[in-house]
């Protein structure tokens, strides 16, 4: 059952996101992980570069990752692909390009102002095979064993009830099937004032959970071949930590044993053992 703070916390992030999406590149790449205008230096602490990758659309890049899942997916021509936290659309267009015209891919994302840029930027490039449907990923409007392949990129941890969107990864995709997903993970304990500020939250870093906390998660939900496809350390500018910490509590932190890394990792959904209808099982 959904909490009160779960609600607000997710409220924030929509209000967050829905401004972002009436942002360009330039402004969000501003910001830590697109929160909006948290950092006076222009670059974004999270981002990877998408823009050599094949499908790759510059107007649905809004530098809104921490990672590029695609492109460690294994999308193979004629999957069913599914982007959860899909924004506007970039991800789903790379996997549009791996999938190729056979295939099918769809866009999950709760922010309606991000499901209107991304359907506007699919017809612009005509793309009838990609989707975007606004929802929640914790309940995903998906029916069972849907996809080959799930997708996510700095998504997770903005979701309060991350164990219950593992549990839906594993209904929609079909034995067998896969996921690859960027997201950020803690080391040690972060700050309680950087923990509790909603900005922070919005920004991508105090909604993420302990590293083996996460990993543990995926494996109890059922996944098998848990793999570290990559791992990128990040560290706050000082002019965002200045914030919420005072100079001495900095230096703690900077000093500390507190890691926030990005990381993509991959899981599969295994098969069922044999046909349960020849009763071998």
């Amino acid at each position: 059952m959904e909490t009160q703070t779960d609600t607000n916390l997710k409220d924030l992030v929509r209000q967050k996101y829905s401004e972002i999406a009436l942002q360009d590149k330039a402004e969000n790449q501003a910001s830590c992980c697109g929160a909006g205008g948290c950092s006076t230096e222009v670059y974004n602490i999270m981002t990877d570069d998408y823009s050599t990758m094949a499908g790759y659309n510059p107007e649905a890049d809004l530098g809104l990752g921490c990672g590029l899942p695609t492109q460690f997916a294994q999308i193979k021509e004629g999957d069913t692909v599914i982007d959860l936290g899909s924004g506007a659309g970039n991800d789903c267009f790379v996997a549009r390009n791996e999938t190729g015209p056979t295939g099918r891919v769809i866009g999950i994302d709760f922010t309606p102002a991000m499901i209107e840029k991304a359907r506007k930027n699919a017809a612009s490039l005509g793309l009838d095979n990609v989707e975007f449907v606004q929802g929640d990923i914790e309940h995903m409007p998906i029916e069972h064993e849907t996809a080959d392949v799930v997708v996510s990129n700095c998504v997770l941890n903005l979701v309060p009830n991350k164990n219950g969107v593992f549990k839906e990864i594993f209904r929609t995709l079909k034995p067998g099937g896969h996921f690859s997903i960027s997201d950020v993970v803690l080391s040690g304990q972060l700050p309680e004032a950087l923990k509790k500020d909603a900005e922070m939250y919005a920004g991508c870093v105090s909604g993420a959970i302990d590293k083996h906390e996460y990993l543990n998660m995926i494996h109890t939900n059922g996944f098998t071949n848990v793999t570290l496809q990559k791992e990128k350390k990040i560290d706050i500018p000082k002019d965002i930590l200045s914030r919420y910490l005072s100079e001495s509590e900095i230096a703690d932190f900077q000093a500390g044993k507190t890691g926030i890394t990005s990381i993509t990792v991959y899981a599969e959904k295994p098969k069922p053992c044999c046909d349960p209808s020849s009763g071998c099982c």
